[in-house]
Order: structure tokens, then sequence, then C-alpha cells
């Protein structure tokens, strides 16, 4: 058991952004790939600064595009630790877009990224433990559990699941797509 404990406060991390035309896509709307490079860049920070080392990403668990960011808006991340492991840890991050003209906020994504803590040989780092405050933090960490058990799953599926079955085969004449093999 860890003898360090640090709280969810102690990792947060906030950074802001003005969305400028250079960030567009074809649309006219900020570039989905722009936001994963900033979402990368405070899950890299938030991890860092809860474990006191350099943190690799592991996984990109989840980015959800709720509503698209317009040229202008001033995009704030909000980050913290809602989930440590041995060397591991679960960032949550929100975006929101702020019109600078109006103050009117909207909720753009949410992600979670699992970053690992490194050692400075390159091996995994042990991360303090998590202290949980309220219960918006419980429900968090609870939350990612599930994750974590659903990726195990998905990955237990993987490794036993035939897929050149002839029932999985004849199976997919249920879905939208047609086979060539």
């Amino acid at each position: 058991m860890n003898s360090i404990f640090k709280t969810v406060k102690a990792s947060k991390v906030t950074i802001s952004e003005l969305m400028l035309p250079s960030h567009t896509n074809f649309s006219g709307k900020i570039h989905g790939g722009y936001i994963l490079s900033l979402l990368d860049q405070i899950a890299f920070a938030c991890a860092s600064k809860f474990s006191g080392n350099y943190c690799v990403t592991a996984s990109v668990d989840t980015v959800d595009f709720l509503n698209p960011i317009e040229v202008g808006e001033l995009v704030t991340m909000k980050a913290s630790v809602n989930y440590v492991g041995k060397s591991s840890m679960i960032i949550g991050i929100r975006v929101e877009a702020e019109n600078i003209r109006t103050g009117v906020a909207k909720h753009c994504n949410s992600s979670y990224f699992t970053m690992v803590s490194k050692e400075t040989d390159g091996k995994n780092a042990l991360v303090p433990g998590l202290i949980l405050s309220n219960h918006d933090e419980i429900r968090r960490f609870y939350n990612c559990l599930k994750m974590i058990a659903v990726r195990k799953e998905k990955q237990e599926h993987e490794d036993v699941f035939d897929f050149k079955s002839d029932a999985a085969i004849l199976n997919l004449k249920n879905y939208n797509v047609q086979l060539e093999l």
C-alpha cells in the first residue's frame, strides 16, 4: 500500500487558449485534431504534476466531441486525476468554449486519458495514492473502475472470440457490411 497520498485538488490543471483561424478545419470549425493535441498536453501536465514524474500517454480512453468550437472562442480545459493505479492514472478533462463577447460558455468535450508515470531510466514509477474528498470524486473514481472493467472485458472477448467462424461470418448479415473475402 502506498504511504504518500494526494488530493484530487492537488492534481488540477486549467489552461485557456483563444481559438484562431489557423486552428480550423475545412468546415470553418476548430479542428478536432488540434483539440486532441491540447487534451494530450493538459493530461501530461496534470499527471506529471500529481506524480512528480515525467508521464506518457498510454491510451486515450474516451473523447466525446459534444459541440463545435468556433474561431474567436476562448477554450478552457480543466483536468484532474480521477483514478490511480500503481503507476497509471486516468485523467478526466472537461472542455468548455466561451464566446468572449457574450460570456456564454458551452460544454464541448469530455475526455479520459490514461497516463503512466516514468522514472528517469524509463521504468514505470509508483504514483501517490488518491484522496477522494467529495461525492463527485468518488463517482469519477467508480466510473473509471467501470471503464477499466469494460476495457478488460473487450480484451478478453478479442482473445477468445473466433472471428473466422461460420457463425461469426453469418451473423454479419445483420449489419450494414458487405464481405469480400
